[in-house]
């Protein structure tokens, strides 16, 4: 049997690169309700349900979401929202798939803009984190997530609106940038201040797997200032802070790590950027999370070469510390539930430091 008792202090080591825990953290942005609901053996549906999955799986935090909605007068039509089916790994279910507006979205011109109904930081209901801390298991703190501003500015407008107006329309694309921004610096404003907080961490996609989606000129002046300024509140509270984005971000490396501050990436995809780099150039300076490979190995591997690889990435990155093993994005339905428990175990077994894997 593996000891799995939640401690944060394991995880935050990791996440500031300041040295070796006692064992290599699990780390995942976000895993399906139907992979907690195999892994328990009953249905996950509530916060309770999912403090109790994290804490028998092995993890030291409960990621913590506020809702909010970017849609109030359900302007966004369900016409305009391709759907599409999927299954379910283990139960073989269909599961319907939602995809935002591509081409344009409700937010096209500048009278738009200013006539769309905008939330603000008092429509978000912050009560998720009381309750976090009624069910929180001895050991764990809470994980203050939130996102996003690039992706969020251009979901309302459509992407091929948002690229064409970044030329066309470019105070619209600033307006946008800055009304998503400070709302989610809003949040995480609100969040900086909650019981037991023990990192903060924005999610927003800003590269596909051969690099950025627009050009970092772009986003140095209209999406980093905004990260930059909610590591301060971080900062301010004396917690890492935390990243999360697809693709190849290597052209922005610096300005995330020197500029912006962040503590920890994830999830480093494989096809995007070579983990094994990353640990020799910046290893020292930022924790690495994740590059379990989702389009092969946890997905359509079996256990035995789910374990051969959370092997080999413990080996191979994790020695010096500074490494949270985890997926290559997130943990899917499409996930079999006995790869995700190889994984873990695969961490619980080969993860205890000093690493000393031939």
């Amino acid at each position: 049997m593996f000891d799995v008792r939640p401690d944060f202090e394991r995880l935050r080591t990791a996440l500031t690169c300041s040295g070796e825990p006692d064992r290599v953290p699990l780390c995942e942005l976000g895993i399906s309700p139907t992979v907690m609901t195999q892994f328990i053996g009953r249905e996950a549906k509530t916060l309770a349900d999912y403090a109790e999955f994290f804490a028998k799986a092995g993890y030291d935090y409960l990621k913590v979401t506020p809702f909010y909605n970017w849609n109030p007068e359900g302007r966004i039509p369900k016409e305009g929202i391709r759907t599409g089916i999927g299954r379910d790994a283990d139960t073989n279910a269909e599961v319907s798939i939602r995809y935002v507006p591509e081409r344009a979205g409700v937010i096209t011109t500048m009278e738009d803009f200013e006539n769309y109904p905008w939330m603000s930081v008092d429509d978000v209901d912050f009560s998720i984190f009381e309750e976090a801390n009624r069910v929180l298991p001895p050991g764990m703190k809470i994980v203050g997530h939130q996102g996003d501003i690039f992706t969020q500015a251009w979901c309302l407008m459509g992407f091929e609106t948002f690229s064409y107006s970044m030329v066309e329309q470019p105070e619209l694309v600033e307006a946008m940038c800055a009304k998503c921004g400070q709302i989610i610096y809003d949040i995480f404003e609100r969040i900086a201040d909650q019981k037991n907080i023990g990192a903060l961490w924005i999610s927003d996609d800003i590269a596909y797997t051969e690099g950025l989606m627009v050009s970092p000129a772009f986003l140095r002046k209209h999406i980093f200032p905004w990260f930059k300024r909610i590591g301060n509140l971080a900062r301010e509270i004396g917690v890492p802070y935390m990243y999360h984005s697809d693709g190849n971000l290597w052209q922005v490396m610096s300005d995330l790590i020197d500029d912006i501050g962040f503590n920890a990436l994830q999830p480093i995809e494989p096809k995007a950027m070579d983990i094994r780099e990353l640990k020799q150039k910046i290893g020292h300076r930022v924790c690495l999370i994740g590059n379990i490979d989702l389009g092969y190995t946890l997905t359509r591997g079996t256990p035995e070469e789910v374990e051969a690889e959370v092997k080999e990435r413990i080996r191979e990155i994790a020695p010096g510390g500074g490494y949270c093993v985890g997926s290559s994005n997130t943990v899917p339905y499409y996930v079999p539930s006995q790869n995700f428990r190889a994984m873990v175990e695969a961490t619980l077994k080969y993860g205890k430091y000093p690493i000393n894997i031939q």
